[in-house]
């Protein structure tokens, strides 16, 4: 999950929510299978109420490695801020990790 608290920006919330997502999280099997983290396919989902506000080039940024996919769909949560205009925006995001590791036979699965 990530948030824009004041600024109602729904990519700076969604880039948090990825941003968290890494920090809560560690892939180290590619090194231990002798192949790269570079490798890996990262899908990200992310949900917002307002899924046409998201720079997907921007979420993609986030990622350190790895070919990216980043789809957006409606979810998320805004809430709006008492006695002002606006409204405090809340992502979430799932990263779904893929590696085509070779079989014993070398074919990959």
């Amino acid at each position: 999950m990530g948030a824009d608290i004041l600024g109602g920006d729904y990519t700076k919330a969604a880039v948090r929510a990825v941003e968290n997502a890494l920090r809560r999280n560690g892939i180290r099997f590619a090194d231990a299978l002798g192949m790269s983290k570079h490798d890996f396919l990262v899908k990200v989902t992310i949900g917002v109420t307002r899924p046409d506000l998201v720079d997907r080039d921007r979420v993609a940024a986030v990622l350190p490695y790895g070919q990216r996919e980043v789809a957006v769909e409606e979810g998320g949560l805004d809430i709006p801020l008492e006695n002002v205009d606006g409204n405090t925006v809340m992502a979430n995001a799932v990263l779904t990790v893929f590696l085509d590791v070779p079989d014993t036979a070398g074919e990959a699965r």
